[in-house]
């Protein structure tokens, strides 16, 4: 998938307030257990929800605001391949989203605790199915629209063919 790096130490400073200010469009295809909906995710994301791994927080001034946008792309027997817009851009916050409402990311391996718990069963993946597809935002000097995409890559696509075969 797509990553930004800067250059210079001014494009860094700047790509930093693109970043921290919510101005870069990436979007990511990913494929999660079961059948998604559509919809719109909004949590505070914290660094240990108590049981060691990052979450969701209930406490309103803990954590960092995280907002996930995601449409269905298709329905697979047994997975739903989406399509995933960030609003902010929180550490994991994807997977932890997805994994939040009962579909774990197919090939996760951390953020599934709460899956297998209520009985949920694993599609196995030799990867996780998620990818940064396109990424988009000005120029941190120039202002200039800059605006990439990354096809999927052939691992992505052997397990997307795999999962449309599954039952």
């Amino acid at each position: 998938g797509l990553l930004c790096f800067a250059k210079t130490k001014l494009a860094e400073r700047g790509l930093h307030q693109v970043f921290k200010q919510h101005q870069a469009q990436r979007e990511y295809t990913a494929v999660a257990h079961g059948h998604v909906r559509p919809g719109r995710i909004e949590s505070r994301l914290v660094a240990d929800r108590g049981d060691g791994l990052r979450g969701s927080t209930r406490r309103p001034h803990e954590g960092q605001h995280a907002i996930t946008h995601v449409e269905v792309v298709e329905i697979l027997p047994a997975a739903t391949v989406c399509r995933v817009r960030l609003e902010t851009g929180r550490t994991h916050q994807i997977r932890i989203h997805l994994a939040e409402q009962g579909h774990p990311l197919v090939g996760e391996t951390v953020y599934i605790r709460d899956h297998t718990r209520d009985g949920g069963r694993l599609l196995s993946s030799r990867r996780l199915l998620l990818h940064a597809a396109t990424l988009g935002f000005a120029h941190p000097v120039t202002g200039k629209p800059l605006d990439f995409a990354s096809p999927l890559p052939a691992s992505f696509t052997r397990e997307l063919q795999r999962l449309k075969g599954a039952s």
